[in-house]
């Protein structure tokens, strides 16, 4: 289990619309096609219960997303 400073979403929809407000924000103009068409990824905890979606922090995601917080994710180790 490690501590992710992010943006924690119940459900994948919700976790899209954050992707969506990201590149609408930084990337008004990106077309299918060119290198970058997401600013922001999401990721799925899968291991944790309830399961959720989650993005890591990142400074320029604040003005968009809002303040991150800190919360668990489970992982498997390598």
């Amino acid at each position: 289990m490690g501590y992710i400073n992010g943006y924690k979403y119940t459900t994948e929809a919700k976790a899209i619309e954050a992707v969506g407000l990201c590149n609408e924000y930084y990337l008004p103009s990106a077309v299918e096609g060119n290198t970058t068409t997401n600013w922001v990824e999401y990721q799925s905890a899968e291991l944790n219960t309830p399961f959720f979606f989650y993005i890591p922090h990142h400074t320029s995601l604040t003005e968009v997303l809002g303040e991150p917080y800190e919360f668990n994710v489970k992982y498997n180790e390598i």
